[in-house]
């Protein structure tokens, strides 16, 4: 018999001494002071040890790990005594039942139904009944209620999947090797940690603690709470285990209305299946229509800040673009002058004759492909950039019309924006009035104050573009996150709203045995 169990034997005989009166009168038996009856004298330690083995071959290492020690006949029960089930077991079983449907969660992939029918068995006292053995029962319950806890809380503070796993293996690109398209800095789940807490005394405390609790979670929470429909049920179940991704950098956090009164620190927040970008500073929420990347070239989901900004910058055209889209017009002078396209040799820094330049040479690389600046470039009349391993940004375009259809995945990965200028003064804090005057007249647009009108009026004889203004510093800088959300407060108004998967991540994140069905 293990030394634990020797110390409740202890403990029942000394309540048998407290409670015996002498003078012929019978003191309580252990079978009277369990909860487990005359199943009592039915426990065996080396029955229990045996189930116990049992269990190290199982999946969940941090749990096996603890239970490994019944080989050394320690006694590793953590969910009952010889006196019966401790409290926390039923606490525990109460919290599954609520909290894990409350999440999005199935409750099967955590044991919920084999756990419930080992306690009910335990509590009635129908081990007979169902043919079987409280030595096999109580040790196959203690260690689904353990495995229960880790998974739970682990889960819930830091998701059941690992995104960057799973997101960064789905798009092969023939040119050899997968697409990146998830870049956020992830903490990593441990179940040990979790371990640790079951063996302290405040176990569910801990646990009860892992339910995030930031305010997107409980809008989603209340909304899945609130409707029957099953494929909202879903899509809230999806983006529920998206927020439990610990982010080491998550702009996104706490940006619907309710809390904006409460942000010292202005954000931009793209979120793709909205195709919407909202930046938001205080109490005011600037919301713009986006274009963003197709389906085959996804703009990749980051955090970063927006450190600066280019006014009517040159396009250096991407390599994949230029092998894509160029190359098949190499020699075609009239086509690069119509696209006022211009090539550099890297090398030497010489500006090439486009008509000289052969396909091969473009693909082979050395070369550079760039699009003046200004009206026709297509980054539009201005660019935001923030360090990324993409090179991806947002900017302006000169396709507007763009922005009229439903569908705007359109580019090659990079972020167009369709109220440039008001980011813009968005970004720019504390810019006086010339400054943004000087912004609009380079970005060809009429400019609003007199000295403005005066300035247009004394230069519309200059045969050259008014470039008053080609670079500015953010200061402090903006950050950015560009997230994938299907359900989602509306930043202006707190509400949930739902989008469609337009890059089909839903689907892989659904396929996790823990998220609902």
């Amino acid at each position: 018999m293990s030394r634990r169990f020797l110390y409740h034997f202890a403990f029942s005989l000394w309540l048998v001494a407290q409670i015996s009166c002498g003078g012929g009168v019978r003191g309580a038996t252990e079978a009277e002071l369990s909860a487990f009856g005359e199943y009592v004298y039915r426990l065996d330690s080396t029955a229990l040890t045996s189930t116990y083995k049992s269990f190290v071959s199982a999946e969940d290492s941090a749990v096996v790990a603890h239970y490994a020690q019944a080989a050394d006949s320690v006694d590793v029960a953590l969910w009952h005594t010889r006196l019966g089930l401790s409290e926390a077991a039923d606490s525990l079983l109460a919290f599954l039942r609520t909290t894990l449907p409350a999440n999005g969660l199935d409750t099967t992939a955590f044991l919920l139904p084999d756990i419930a029918r080992d306690m009910e068995m335990v509590h009635t006292l129908t081990f007979d009944s169902l043919g079987e053995d409280i030595n096999v029962v109580l040790p196959r319950l203690d260690y689904n209620l353990t495995r229960a806890y880790v998974r739970t809380a682990t889960g819930l503070r830091y998701g059941f999947m690992r995104p960057d796993r799973f997101m960064n293996r789905q798009d092969y690109k023939t040119s050899g090797g997968y697409a990146r398209l998830f870049d956020y800095s992830l903490e990593t789940p441990s179940a040990a940690a979790a371990m640790n807490a079951l063996l302290s005394p405040g176990r569910m405390d801990y646990l009860c603690a892992s339910e995030p609790d930031d305010p997107v979670s409980v809008k989603l929470r209340e909304a899945l709470a609130q409707t029957t429909d099953s494929t909202q049920r879903r899509t809230l179940a999806v983006n529920m285990e998206r927020l439990r991704w610990r982010r080491l950098r998550k702009v996104s956090d706490s940006l619907i209305a309710i809390d904006n009164s409460q942000l010292s620190e202005r954000r931009v927040f793209v979120n793709i299946p909205a195709l919407q970008l909202w930046a938001i500073g205080g109490d005011s929420v600037l919301n713009m229509k986006i274009c963003c990347g197709a389906t085959a070239t996804k703009t990749p989901l980051l955090t970063s800040e927006i450190r600066y900004m280019q006014v009517n910058p040159d396009w250096i055209v991407p390599t994949n673009i230029i092998k894509s889209d160029i190359t098949r017009h190499a020699g075609d002078s009239a086509y690069f002058a119509r696209n006022r396209y211009y090539i550099v040799n890297m090398s030497s820094g010489d500006t090439l004759n486009a008509a000289s330049v052969t396909r091969e040479a473009l693909r082979r690389g050395g070369l550079r492909v760039g699009q003046r600046g200004g009206s026709g470039n297509s980054l539009g009349r201005i660019v935001f950039r923030f360090p990324n391993s993409f090179s991806v940004y947002l900017h302006d375009t000169n396709n507007r019309s763009a922005f009229s259809r439903e569908r705007r995945t359109l580019s090659h990965g990079c972020v167009r924006v369709e109220k440039p200028f008001d980011l813009a003064r968005f970004l720019l804090r504390n810019a006086d009035e010339w400054t943004l005057e000087r912004l609009r007249i380079s970005m060809d647009i009429r400019p609003e104050t007199d000295r403005g009108r005066k300035y247009l009026r004394e230069h519309a004889s200059d045969a050259r573009p008014l470039r008053l203004m080609t670079y500015s510093d953010v200061r402090p800088v903006v950050p950015l996150a560009i997230e994938y959300y299907t359900a989602y407060p509306n930043p202006k108004s707190g509400k949930v709203e739902f989008w469609p998967d337009l890059y089909g991540y839903d689907k892989l994140i659904q396929k996790c045995q823990y998220i609902v069905k």
